[in-house]
């Protein structure tokens, strides 16, 4: 039998059939995916191959993963040196972000986008609570929309609370699988539970000791709006480590870069300190922004994330 895996908790999954059935599965041996290193073989989104057991327990055993057309992975929180594959085959990727309770960083963003570019996943920026914002915040929303609709990306302002901007969002969700993800606290669950009423999610106050999400979403999991539409809700990301991007192709995965590489004096200009660089140039003429060229440079050396 075919079908798609709708949940994971670890070693158990669910796998959602070809005619909408439900089967609660786990992997036959051990799954090793060629040159990659990840804590979880099988992520939710994966179309597999599985038999159902004749034990009478009503559970299955996938045999088979197919090839995926897409992933969004990220750096392993449990083991060192392993990635972990947070969704596969998605339409698109809605990047949950807020200005305040919690606030996201560019930096978290631009990784997210980076990784998105790298396996071809167009990625929506959704700003989040935007009845919290006063006048000097939501002009400042505007400008980061500016500077993310000029290279490319599309951006949208919503409210989970006011409305503002649910059912632009409906009509974005529609006829496609759609990965939502962001630090915990954003809002995913509770834009989903509007989106969706009857999934009642669970949702979380926020840490008014932290200003941070509290995690609310234990596994990633698929629901179905309607035979056509799906939405992938995830566990709050804290921090997002970029997963097999050289450093000398890092650039490719930065539109307003990409499209000036060929200008720059060396072959292998890093966009650093390299005399003749086009990058720097663009930067210094505010062609580039500053932000983005911060969060280029803060992957290219490694650093944390999650300010």
């Amino acid at each position: 039998m075919k079908g798609v895996v709708v949940k994971s908790t670890g070693s158990w999954y669910l796998v959602r059939d070809e005619e909408g059935k439900l089967h609660r599965a786990r992997l036959r041996g051990k799954f090793k995916l060629k040159g990659m290193k990840v804590s979880n073989p099988l992520a939710v989104g994966d179309r597999v191959e599985f038999d159902v057991e004749t034990t009478g327990e009503d559970t299955a055993v996938i045999h088979k993963i197919e090839d995926r057309e897409n992933y969004i992975i990220r750096k392993s929180t449990h083991k060192a040196e392993h990635a972990h594959i947070i969704a596969a085959n998605l339409d698109q990727a809605l990047l949950i972000a807020t200005l305040v309770s919690p606030r996201t960083s560019f930096g978290f963003i631009d990784r997210f986008l980076v990784t998105a570019e790298a396996y071809g996943i167009p990625t929506v920026i959704v700003y989040n609570k935007t009845d919290l914002y006063d006048e000097d915040m939501q002009e400042y929303q505007r400008q980061i929309a500016y500077l993310y609709e000029r290279i490319g990306y599309k951006v949208m302002a919503v409210s989970a609370h006011t409305n503002e901007g649910i059912d632009e969002l409906k009509e974005l969700l529609h006829g496609k699988t759609s990965l939502f993800s962001g630090h915990s606290g954003v809002g995913k669950s509770t834009l989903i539970n509007l989106i969706v009423p009857d999934l009642d999610l669970k949702t979380s106050e926020i840490s008014g000791f932290s200003d941070k999400g509290v995690h609310t979403t234990t596994f990633a999991e698929m629901f179905e709006i309607n035979p056509e539409t799906f939405i992938i809700d995830t566990p709050g990301i804290k921090e997002l480590g970029i997963v097999d991007i050289p450093k000398q192709e890092l650039g490719h995965f930065f539109p307003e870069m990409r499209e000036r590489l060929n200008q720059c004096r060396f072959n292998n200009c890093t966009h650093f300190n390299e005399p003749g660089c086009a990058i720097v140039e663009a930067v210094r003429k505010n062609e580039i922004a500053l932000t983005r060229y911060e969060s280029y440079l803060s992957m290219l050396q490694g650093e944390d994330n999650r300010k």
